[in-house]
């Protein structure tokens, strides 16, 4: 059987295209693979990218070309990233992501016995379990606003090889739990985190959140102590702020106040014609609805404002690590230190923060994959 290592991952963000939430998502599909083919391949075809549509078509086409040639996890993740953008409405979303699966399953030889439906809310959350023979602990691990279980699996296996039992699993909003049962996204983490704890008869794990999980995983912390060591990767704070950080500077402020007087339809319309001229605002805010089932780009964001550590960062007593990108795009920088002062009862805290001359200064470190795994494997062996 291989052994997977953090040496798995590629070094390296490269500039595949000129709109730079679209070259994020090409360089995290390619890290994900450690497919250097798919450099050249994106790149040559960013030329003809021009809107989401022309993503997809691209995307599919280059999938269908890479399964002929049974390159079955670049294949996977072309068809991630097609499926990525594509509205929940849309026909081959639901086809495209059965694919990404099944072929990503496969790659990895993920078996069925490894594979649970844990009972939530009378429908079921999706979750893996994936052990050595003798484990030295347990890791707990999802993701955030945009991401299935089943991109975590190299990740998941380099965990596995380093001597831990890891559960992966999809929370409400996420993955199966959203596109199979419909269970929208929750502020309130520490629920399906007990379903999963509860289900696998857990103790004293390792929590790890990724992206907007840098907020579920502290959630969940705060309310839960079977967690015992809990990870923000990377940190989030404040969804509400993320978000807004997306607007003109000028215009926040007026945003605030027009969202304080719940101003539904002037938001909605505003928003509609912002979206119109921002590729990543637009995918957010239709993202952000389907993942919280909400009705309108208004309603999304009355939604996230729930979505802050502020209210329950003092009830965190665990070990605590803290992972940030230097230029993240999409977390501002300021919610790193700020983060770092509400923690003010745990029982250790780490903060690591990642820079360009590491290639992992980006969100969730896309361009260096491996260090940010090598130092959440250096600090779970620490404190353990």
């Amino acid at each position: 059987m291989r052994q997977w290592t953090t040496k798995d991952f590629p070094i390296g963000f490269y500039q595949l295209h000129p709109d730079f939430s679209i070259n994020f998502q090409m360089n995290r599909f390619y890290n994900w693979t450690n497919d250097i083919t798919m450099l050249e391949e994106m790149r040559n075809a960013s030329s003809t990218i021009l809107s989401y549509n022309d993503l997809i078509k691209s995307f599919v086409a280059l999938g269908e070309i890479a399964l002929r040639k049974k390159e079955t996890l670049k294949a996977a993740y072309y068809f991630r990233g097609a499926e990525f953008y594509l509205p929940e409405s849309h026909p081959n979303k639901q086809e495209l992501r059965k694919q990404f699966i099944t072929l990503v399953r496969d790659f990895y030889g993920i078996t069925k016995d490894q594979h649970y439906m844990i009972p939530y809310d009378n429908r079921f959350l999706s979750a893996y379990r994936i052990s050595p023979e003798k484990p030295k602990g347990t890791i707990v691990i999802f993701g955030g606003f945009d991401s299935y279980v089943e991109e975590l699996f190299m990740m998941t296996m380099i965990f596995r090889d380093a001597g831990y039992d890891v559960i992966c699993f999809d929370g409400p909003g996420q993955g199966s739990a959203l596109e199979d049962y419909k269970i929208p996204m929750s502020h309130k983490w520490e629920r399906p985190v007990k379903s999963i704890l509860d289900y696998f008869e857990l103790n004293d794990v390792t929590l790890i959140g990724g992206s907007l999980g840098g907020y579920l995983s502290l959630r969940a912390a705060a309310y839960e102590k079977r967690v015992k060591r809990v990870i923000a990767y990377d940190v989030l704070m404040d969804f509400y702020d993320v978000l807004t950080n997306q607007l003109e500077p000028d215009f926040r402020e007026i945003f605030n106040d027009m969202i304080a007087q719940e101003k539904a339809e002037e938001i909605n319309e505003v928003l509609k014609k912002l979206m119109g001229n921002s590729l990543m605002l637009e995918w957010g805010i239709m993202q952000g609805m389907h993942i919280t089932g909400s009705n309108s780009p208004y309603d999304f964001f009355q939604n996230i404002i729930a979505y802050n550590t502020e209210s329950f960062s003092h009830l965190i007593t665990q070990d605590v690590l803290i992972l940030a990108g230097q230029n993240d795009h999409y977390v501002p920088i300021k919610q790193f230190t700020n983060q770092i002062s509400a923690l003010t009862k745990v029982h250790s805290l780490t903060a690591r923060m990642f820079t360009s001359k590491e290639s992992a200064d980006t969100h969730c470190q896309i361009g260096n994959l491996g260090l940010a795994t090598e130092v959440i494997l250096n600090w779970i062996n620490q404190v353990s």
